[in-house]
């Protein structure tokens, strides 16, 4: 007799599934082998000391088609299946007996009530009166409010919640939809099979970051360059200007340092009081920083430097003259800050989620914090590539909750110049 897929993984559970305890059965859809959906949630149920089942399972027998798996949950009591159940939601898993969402009003301004559903960042829908109702909005970390007289529901952070929202609560309700793996898209980051490229071929890495901006544009969807000042650092300033006069960037996220030395660039060909042709640092350089940032100031802003024709090139100055909106988030060690530094760090975030509307691609180029930030709101439907010298940083990413990132280990400039080429031909 051939086994099973159950019997197979009968053998894997600690416990037998027929011991006494509360059983909740739930259904995964789509990709569920190749995307391997299904041996994370079983992985799941296992780690936290449950049981399972499978009650049902069809495999498709093409790459193209779906599969679909019903799972008996078992656990010793209640709660510890509740808090099973809770951890598989997010990887597809709904209950086969379907209910609809459970709200509770806010009693407090800037806070969730006890027990609310927190959101990830995968597509996600809510049950409401019968009909599944998409999440607007989603980003992991938040809560979801819903207005039942209207049908419509929204991913919200904490601190907008408002007295009176009605605010999804427990499990029951919730239908996740995680990402599946795409063989057959030339834009999946199929170029590596794990998350972070250290010591494979960078040029397929980039020729496929290259198409799929190219592809972004094409479906008029913006792309997002979240970036540090290694960028500057690393002479990389000027393959990013020719991106931006180019047309492959929209949006710019990054803090006071980027722009700062940008701008230093801009007037005293340093960075940090470096030459950036020579590599030499440059007498009384150590000032050409905060000397940037007080010329700018006495101006009033980046853009009527640029008028007063003060600031002539660099980056802040390409962003302004070809429409790239700009996010700079302020930090406590900025110096200044300039102008359009925005300190305040819940309204810099809220700033941050107006600009991500229509964004299509986010390249993250040497930033681990703003990087990490910008991962925090991003919808995964959004795909992400990071790029930066340190390893640890695209892994952090992706431990995060970025699941949709793939990183590769390189400095700035190297990789810019590469992007450049593939998408604009050399520099002549």
């Amino acid at each position: 007799m051939q086994p099973t897929i159950g019997d197979a993984a009968s053998r894997r559970v600690r416990r037998p599934h027929d011991r006494p305890g509360p059983t909740e059965r739930v259904r995964i859809e789509g990709h569920i082998i190749d995307s391997l959906i299904l041996p994370k949630i079983l992985d799941i149920i296992l780690r936290e000391d449950g049981s399972f089942h499978i009650a049902g399972i069809e495999i498709g027998q093409q790459r193209e088609d779906a599969s679909w798996a019903e799972i008996d949950v078992r656990a010793d009591d209640d709660r510890q299946l509740d808090r099973i159940l809770r951890l598989v939601t997010p990887h597809g898993a709904v209950p086969v007996q379907q209910q609809d969402c459970m709200l509770a009003a806010a009693d407090i301004s800037g806070a969730f009530p006890d027990d609310f559903a927190s959101t990830t960042n995968f597509e996600t829908k809510v049950r409401v009166a019968g009909d599944w109702i998409p999440v607007d909005d989603i980003e992991m970390d938040c809560g979801i409010v819903v207005d039942v007289s209207a049908r419509k529901a929204a991913c919200v952070p904490m601190h907008r919640i408002k007295i009176g929202d009605m605010v999804v609560v427990g499990r029951k309700g919730i239908r996740v939809t995680p990402l599946e793996r795409d063989l057959d898209d030339p834009a999946s980051f199929q170029f590596m099979a794990s998350a972070v490229s250290s010591e494979k071929p960078k040029g397929v890495a980039v020729r496929d970051i290259a198409t799929l901006m190219k592809q972004t544009r094409a479906e008029a969807k913006k792309i997002l360059v979240v970036g540090g000042p290694a960028i500057i650092h690393t002479g990389g300033g000027g393959h990013l200007c020719r991106l931006i006069r180019a047309g492959y960037v929209q949006v710019l996220f990054a803090g006071n340092a980027l722009a700062t030395h940008d701008v230093e660039q801009a007037l005293f060909r340093t960075s940090l009081g470096v030459d950036l042709e020579k590599g030499a640092p440059t007498h009384e350089g150590h000032e050409h920083h905060l000397r940037s940032i007080n010329t700018i100031r006495r101006l009033g802003s980046l853009k009527k430097a640029i008028e007063a024709g003060v600031l002539k090139s660099g980056v802040m100055y390409e962003c302004i003259k070809n429409g790239v909106e700009v996010l700079l988030a302020g930090s406590i060690r900025d110096d200044g800050p300039l102008p359009e530094v925005i300190t305040d760090a819940v309204a810099a975030a809220d700033r941050m989620r107006e600009l991500r509307v229509g964004v299509g691609f986010c390249l993250m180029i040497a930033t681990t914090l703003h990087s990490v930030a910008t991962g925090n709101i991003l919808p995964a439907s959004v795909r992400v590539a990071c790029i930066d010298i340190n390893p640890s940083t695209v892994v952090k990413l992706a431990d995060r909750g970025t699941s949709q990132s793939v990183g590769i280990v390189s400095d700035a400039e190297p990789f810019l110049r590469v992007l450049c080429d593939e998408l604009l031909g050399h520099a002549s």
